[in-house]
């Protein structure tokens, strides 16, 4: 085990895909999740295969109230909270110069002030229980630039690793930790129907390009899951304020692989 059991930790948008692994591989490593989603029938479904180590509550993240809320559903379930992971987000794409204020604001509503909000939430507990925590951020390496279609959301990614810089530097006599996770392609269900949408055929994530994944097919929810365990995990030891790079090639300085 890696320090993990015990331990409540709430998990946004874990109803499926990413983060419906991430809480499973957490429950494996002993840990109690509160699993999150939009939908009843989906987080009820969640909890129903993960088990006894679980309990859910639904709410909309681009409300500002839902962050607290989940976080009093998390202490209400499990009597605590040690652990927060930022994991819920929308990546709608976005034709260059035709953004309207309204899909600015809604992206960045859920993918930058949600995550602020629930880390505040999570802060307010950890300190009422003089107890330390752990917060994990997910982030992309769209981050770093994405593309023409990715604007907005690269832009509300970006700004993710300033506030996870900011509070690692500001909590750390708290011994609150503050990492990131920048998640690079991963199959999942949407991304899947996505990629359909955009023309793709069924079991394109077979036959990506290796400049794109290099190891032959681009990730899966379970890779990123198990780094999600580690950094939540007393294994991490103390270190805070780390932008991690889930990805199969270097985003600094590469060049074009030998054939």
């Amino acid at each position: 085990m890696r320090g993990l059991q015990g331990k409540a930790i709430l998990v946004t948008g874990s109803s499926t895909g990413i983060g419906y692994a991430m809480a499973e591989r957490l429950i494996a490593e002993g840990a109690k999740v509160l699993i999150h989603g939009r939908e009843q029938n989906e987080v009820d479904t969640a909890c129903r295969k993960l088990g006894p180590a679980t309990s859910g509550a639904i709410g909309d993240l681009a409300e500002p109230a839902t962050a607290q809320a989940l976080v009093d559903a998390t202490r209400k379930a499990f009597g605590r909270i040690d652990g927060l992971v930022n994991n819920a987000g929308i990546y709608p794409r976005g034709v260059l110069a035709e953004t309207t204020a309204a899909f600015f604001d809604h992206i960045f509503a859920i993918n930058t002030r949600a995550p602020l909000l629930c880390a505040e939430a999570a802060i307010r507990a950890f300190r009422l229980q003089k107890s330390g925590g752990s917060i994990l951020t997910v982030g992309s390496i769209n981050a770093y630039c994405g593309n023409s279609n990715l604007t907005v959301y690269s832009m509300s990614k970006g700004a993710l690793m300033t506030m996870t810089r900011n509070l690692a530097n500001t909590l750390g006599r708290e011994h609150i930790r503050v990492n990131q996770l920048n998640v690079g392609w991963t199959f999942t269900a949407n991304e899947d129907a996505t990629q359909q949408r955009e023309g793709k055929k069924p079991g394109w994530e077979k036959e990506v390009p290796l400049e794109f994944a290099p190891f032959g097919q681009i990730m899966q929810p379970a890779e990123i899951a198990a780094h999600t365990a580690f950094w939540l995990s007393e294994e991490s030891g103390h270190v805070s304020g780390q932008i991690y790079e889930v990805e199969q090639f270097p985003l600094i300085g590469r060049g074009r692989a030998a054939d």
